[in-house]
């Protein structure tokens, strides 16, 4: 009588790294799509209802303030579609904010007013303005 050969089985190392690294990267992906956050304007962020940032400048006509019982630095943003909105940012103001060409505010909005997690200024370049020599 002829037996049948066994099937040949992978070694139990190599079925282990592959789950680990099937795990990373699966884990890595999802972390990597949870922490994205769409560039949007004012009124669509008011229709996702969920975290977004919106880029714009400082309506500096309107002013700002900080609320130091509170810890919130207040102003408005005009959007780059030119809607304006009032904007509370958790924590103190961002460093150059007075002189930034563009303001990105991350966040989210809660009854017409965008809540902001962070705020990230863009101070104009040195070189700006120049003339070529």
């Amino acid at each position: 009588m002829t037996q049948n050969p066994s099937p040949r089985r992978l070694p139990w190392k190599i079925v282990i790294t592959a789950l680990v690294i099937t795990g990373f990267g699966v884990l890595g992906i999802t972390s990597l799509l949870s922490s994205s956050v769409e560039y949007t304007n004012v009124e669509r962020a008011e229709k996702l209802g969920k975290t977004v940032q919106i880029v714009g400048t400082w309506v500096k006509e309107s002013g700002s303030t900080y609320d130091q019982h509170r810890n919130t630095f207040s102003f408005s943003l005009r959007d780059q579609q030119g809607q304006i909105v009032p904007v509370v940012l958790a924590g103190a103001k961002p460093n150059n904010f007075e002189i930034a060409v563009s303001v990105v505010a991350k966040g989210r909005m809660d009854n017409g007013v965008f809540q902001a997690s962070s705020v990230l200024t863009k101070c104009p370049s040195k070189y700006e303005g120049q003339a070529e020599q």
